[in-house]
């Protein structure tokens, strides 16, 4: 499809290399443009905007006036831009309390963009050489239907080498084969797993002897259940450094409704929206835009989502503004926090999938 070149020069340009000022018009260009075709191509989409956003077509000039969907809309209803013909992978979110998912589709060029600019966003921080990789969870399935952990996963593997997972398919740690394996490839290595499978591991990782002081670390998917038994982010990174020696840890955020967008975590341990991708974070009151430093709901918009009318989605989280352009990791756009769930919002997350 062709929404115009702005959309083009946002997935080609540095990813985290872009000025708010130089990214915006650009931006504001592709979501009109994304509103606009997905509108011609999906009914009920259109429908909504029609009813509910009057003053979308000011997405040029204001990027709050563009048009967004509630998360939970991908639970209910079957929003595609695409036909059946086109079809070629749904990826599912967990839907772990409704037990109804969110059914994205893509088509094949839809697919493999997110396949990889999803490896093109980590690579910022794993860097171009490939390492051996540990992949904390059991080997995936497959299939045209596939979840977003698996989703997840499978687009991180292409970033490193000689894979061990270190679940089998009973999500039982394999001991014996992590020993080998670790004996295998000394020296750096890529972890990577979803942020309660990864604490999971390192209670369960009994006499196992592990040295990662020289690997990167890349987790995702909540944090929820971490929540729950009281694990603050500084205490997994704690625990992470006095059991197995990691330094390097990257959390990123994304969700199944926007398949290979992620906002990474800076060494100041704060998210980073990419040149393709951006927050507003919205006062839960007004639903006003808040200025840096204000806390409200995040809005996620990213240029990517073509075979579906995901570009500017309302989530169900919390977060707080923190900067746009002025991180002193030296990453330029949008900075912010994720601070957990909009209250009495469906629990959700990668890492509840198989957990």
């Amino acid at each position: 499809m062709d929404v115009g070149m702005s959309r083009q020069a946002l997935i080609d340009a540095p990813p985290f290399g872009l000025s708010q000022d130089e990214k915006a018009p650009l931006f504001r260009a592709t979501i009109d443009d994304l509103t606009r075709y997905h509108a011609d191509h999906c009914d009920g989409y259109r429908r909504i905007v029609e009813g509910a956003f009057p003053s979308a077509h000011r997405a040029r000039d204001d990027l709050a006036q563009a048009a967004f969907l509630p998360v939970g809309l991908f639970k209910s209803h079957d929003l595609r831009s695409i036909s059946d013909a086109e079809l070629f992978k749904t990826v599912a979110s967990s839907g772990t309390t409704t037990g109804r998912p969110s059914r994205i589709v893509l088509d094949r060029a839809a697919a493999a963009l997110q396949a990889g600019v999803l490896a093109k966003l980590l690579s910022t921080v794993v860097g171009p050489k490939r390492l051996p990789m540990l992949v904390v969870d059991s080997p995936p399935g497959g299939g045209p239907a596939i979840d977003a952990r698996y989703a997840a996963t499978v687009g991180v593997m292409p970033l490193g080498r000689d894979a061990l997972f270190c679940f089998d398919d009973r999500m039982q740690i394999r001991e014996e084969a992590l020993s080998v394996w670790l004996r295998e490839h000394p020296g750096p290595k890529l972890v990577f797993g979803f942020t309660f499978v990864v604490w999971s591991w390192l209670q369960g990782l009994g006499a196992v002897e592990i040295d990662l002081s020289e690997s990167i670390l890349l987790h995702t998917g909540g944090w929820k259940k971490l929540q729950d038994v009281s694990v603050a982010p500084a205490v997994y990174k704690a625990t992470l450094r006095s059991r197995t020696g990691l330094q390097r840890v990257h959390n990123f955020y994304g969700m199944a409704e926007q398949v290979g967008t992620v906002f990474l975590e800076c060494e100041q341990g704060v998210l980073h929206a990419p040149a393709l991708a951006d927050v507003i974070v919205r006062d839960e009151l007004a639903w006003q835009p808040v200025a840096p430093g204000g806390s409200g709901v995040i809005q996620s918009l990213s240029v990517l989502p073509t075979s579906y009318p995901g570009h500017s989605i309302l989530t169900e989280d919390l977060g707080t503004l923190v900067a746009r352009d002025g991180c002193a990791c030296g990453r330029r756009g949008t900075a912010f926090r994720v601070l957990g769930r909009v209250p009495r919002a469906e629990l959700r997350g990668c890492s509840d999938t198989r957990s």
